[in-house]
């Protein structure tokens, strides 16, 4: 073993929250090792999450408008997919991004570790790597090991027509028919890709509804929609079995998986090409020995912070999926940054009024702060303004008329919550996540002069909706 690594932090995980708190640890002058398990920095999000992801979408929704542009008089031939190019480009742009990202950590004169780390004592880590095993002992170290894919023991995940999401992302071929085990927002989103790439979808999901968590008037656009394009969505339907057929039924020649179903609508069984399951993640919290520092960590493998990410040991910060939901990677930047401020000797707290959902399906669907259904859930008074898109002359022109946004108040009428559903939801979503962290009122969103045509007047309308001061709506006073 080489002479022991010397920090004053240590940051297991190069994730967005990781890195983040690395970089922003060595602005404040702190010697710092960053370690990440992947050959190159970025983690599950730029590696084999978030990026790739939003890449093939990108070319889902080229598919897409070239399909629909017919309508408009616009007529392209049929797309010839070349998967190999495809990939090459998809990979072309993680590359691009985690050589930026070292480069960064160059600069900061941050320490790049790479390998597998886990804690040996309260005040060291040991981390493999191919070439041998390398010592890095810390003052303070960041906890942001992430999350890896939720597996269900029975199902035969060793068979490469059974995938995850980082399997998916890999696009080795497209399916015939493929099944898609889970409708939340990760499976929904590959069964967009897929779907515009020339799979027939299923998708069956244990609950009563697609996208938990999101209101019902948000979701129906998207499910009007795909309802018409995929073979089946079940729901309130459990999958019992996955059998990994050698031969025989499979559409593409090559057999199949045989699935038993569990469902008043659904059959009892069917047999797929390959099976999609995106069932959740959890979190890696069992896999760092952090019990050898002194962390408390839970049966689920999460590990508890105060709002200053602190665990029960006052020197070691955890941050991002590995704390608890949401897992989302925005939160996790923010988390990384509190974590090496206060690492730094500053007065910092997460501290976050809303942090934003988003499902980059088509169209997309975007939430934040309260949902109806939370808000009546808790038993909250409140009014809401909605602005449906087949009223926005931009949303008219580019395709997207059903569409529709709306805005929660409170008796106060300051803004708790919002949400979108339509083209871009997840970027016009950020203008009512300001709003709620500035306490912003009705009013403020509504005189707010928002450029016309766009998408994101359709938020101004819907405060002005909320008001009854609206025009491009007819909306009768209520007794």
């Amino acid at each position: 073993m080489a002479q022991p690594m010397q920090v004053d932090l240590a940051v297991l995980g190069g994730g967005p929250g990781g890195y983040n708190a690395a970089f922003r640890a060595a602005d404040l002058g702190l010697k710092t090792a960053l370690i990440e398990r992947y050959p190159n920095l970025g983690g599950v999000c730029l590696n084999v999450g978030c990026i790739p992801s939003k890449a093939l979408l990108h070319v889902a929704e080229v598919i897409t408008a070239a399909a629909q542009a017919d309508a408009v008089g616009v007529r392209f031939a049929a797309p010839q997919v070349e998967l190999a190019q495809t990939r090459r480009w998809q990979a072309g742009i993680v590359q691009q991004l985690t050589r930026g990202l070292a480069g960064l950590a160059k600069k900061r004169h941050v320490a790049v570790v790479h390998g597998v780390g886990q804690f040996t004592s309260p005040h060291s880590l040991a981390v493999q790597a191919d070439a041998g095993v390398t010592e890095v002992r810390f003052k303070q170290a960041v906890v942001a090991a992430g999350s890896s894919p939720l597996e269900i023991a029975q199902f035969p995940h060793a068979d490469a027509r059974v995938m995850n999401s980082t399997d998916a992302l890999r696009l080795d071929d497209i399916p015939p028919r493929l099944l898609v085990v889970g409708g939340g927002v990760i499976g929904l989103e590959l069964a967009c890709v897929y779907h515009a790439l020339g799979s027939r979808i299923s998708v069956v999901e244990q609950l009563d509804t697609l996208l938990a968590g999101a209101d019902a008037d948000l979701l129906r656009p998207l499910q009007q929609r795909i309802a018409k394009q995929y073979e089946n969505i079940w729901l309130n339907t459990r999958v019992c079995k996955l059998e990994a057929l050698k031969g025989g039924s499979g559409e593409g020649g090559k057999g199949g998986i045989r699935v038993t179903l569990d469902g008043a609508d659904a059959p009892k069984q069917m047999t797929f090409d390959k099976a999609l399951v995106c069932v959740g993640r959890a979190p890696n919290g069992h896999l760092v020995q952090g019990e050898a520092a002194g962390l408390a960590i839970d049966q689920r493998g999460f590990i508890g912070v105060d709002r200053q990410q602190r665990t029960n040991v006052p020197h070691i910060f955890a941050i991002g999926d590995i704390v608890g939901q949401p897992m989302l990677a925005h939160k996790a930047t923010h988390q990384g940054k509190v974590a090496a401020e206060v690492a730094a000797g500053m007065n910092s707290e997460f501290a976050a009024r809303a942090i934003a959902n988003v499902a980059y399906t088509d169209p997309e669907v975007a939430w934040v702060g309260l949902t109806e259904h939370e808000a009546k859930r808790q038993g909250l008074a409140y009014r809401k303004g909605s602005f449906p898109w087949v009223a926005s002359g931009r949303a008219l022109a580019q395709g997207a008329a059903q569409g529709v946004t709306k805005l929660l108040f409170d008796e106060q009428q300051r803004i708790i919550g919002a949400g979108v559903t339509g083209a871009h939801a997840g970027d016009l979503i950020a203008e009512a996540a300001l709003a709620i962290e500035m306490g912003a009122e009705a009013e403020d969103i509504g005189l707010t002069i928002h450029p016309h045509p766009t998408l994101a007047e359709t938020l101004g309308l819907a405060a002005e909706a909320f008001a009854g001061v609206i025009t491009d709506l007819y909306l009768p006073k209520k007794p």
